[in-house]
């Protein structure tokens, strides 16, 4: 795959210009003089001008070409929209301040074709409802299916995700790695950096005091998961914060867990409300007890997702490490076939 190019002898303008095409995961081509340029002029995706080479590459007569971008250190510099014109540049970017804008730029033309993938969000009605293990067992299921799923843990409190996949101690980055991301982030750099497993890939947080999710983070993390992942899951708090309003806004549908007893219906009634305020499809997945599905999906008012009958030996299989059982004959795994083919538009 040829690379993006970059025309400049200043090495400073160079040293900012490699720092941010890291960021969005970008290999570059670099000229220091233009003819150096000539044979990847009109191969590399992208032409990234220094304004110190500008008059320069235009004395040697480049063929016009899109995606041309001249980028200059000196802000307000009256040559710059000349200098702009002279190598057929459709725009000028000042650095710093463009440096997303750069990112951006960058990551539009080493990603792949981004996929669109689904958001699906998961909370619990109340503690201990099932949320996290209903959240993995999906992203499990839909890996299972070779659909490149990303697995996100989005509740600071919640002991961690990496725990039901029996995958603690694996290598990789985690929240606190990623919680200063702002603007665009490649998800081929996400993916690499992320614990992975065939086709999931999951993001969780370290053991120990956790930080909450800043808004900006998330986002740059679900916009990476929706370019680069068939499916994305994101595992709730019952209470949500700015980085579960991130998810909440992205997703498809939301999955709410729901126990059948008095109490845990007046539970999720209050998380409901919570949901409601930032999306549209809540859908409630009821967990065997006393009440009846319909009393309990007719008390919320939500449309009905499904039901999960307790399953034998399934705290005793995750207390073990081991993952949660998905066969056909478990509730568990039929649930996730039947949700994931309604979302999938399969027909069964």
């Amino acid at each position: 795959m040829d690379r993006p190019l970059v025309i400049t002898e200043d090495h400073d303008l160079l040293d900012d210009l490699l720092r941010v095409a890291a960021a969005a995961g970008a290999e570059l081509d670099v000229a220091h003089v233009p003819a150096h340029a000539r044979p990847h002029w009109n191969r590399a995706p992208l032409v990234v001008v220094g304004s110190d080479m500008a008059d320069a590459l235009a004395a040697t007569g480049p063929p016009p070409r899109h995606r041309v971008i001249l980028v200059t250190r000196t802000p307000d510099d009256p040559d710059t929209w000349r200098k702009c014109v002279t190598v057929g540049a459709q725009a000028v970017l000042e650095l710093p301040s463009a440096e997303r804008q750069l990112v951006d730029e960058f990551a539009d033309v080493v990603e792949p074709e981004a996929r669109a993938g689904l958001v699906v969000c998961v909370a619990g009605g109340r503690g201990g409802a099932g949320a996290s293990v209903l959240a993995t067992s999906l992203a499990l299921s839909a890996s299972r299916r070779h659909l490149r799923t990303l697995l996100v843990d989005a509740d600071p409190l919640g002991g961690g995700l990496d725990l039901l996949l029996g995958q603690e101690e694996a290598d990789g980055a985690r929240w606190s790695d990623l919680v200063a991301r702002e603007g665009r982030v490649s998800f081929t750099a996400l993916q690499a950096a992320l614990p992975t497993f065939a086709e999931l890939t999951l993001l969780s947080f370290h053991r120990g005091e956790v930080e909450p999710i800043p808004a900006e983070a998330m986002r740059s993390v679900l916009e990476a998961g929706r370019r680069g992942f068939d499916l994305v899951v994101v595992d709730l708090p019952r209470h949500p914060d700015q980085a579960a309003v991130e998810a909440l806004s992205r997703a498809s549908t939301t999955l709410l867990v729901v126990t059948a007893d008095v109490r845990g219906v007046l539970a999720a009634a209050q998380v409901l409300a919570g949901l409601r305020k930032h999306t549209g499809e809540v859908h409630a997945v009821v967990r065997g007890g006393v009440l009846d599905d319909e009393v309990v999906t007719a008390s919320l008012r939500v449309p009905y997702a499904g039901s999960l009958p307790d399953q034998p030996r399934l705290a005793v299989a995750l207390n073990r490490g081991d993952v949660p059982p998905l066969g056909r004959r478990t509730s568990l795994g039929r649930f996730c076939a039947s949700f994931l083919d309604s979302l999938l538009g399969v027909e069964s």
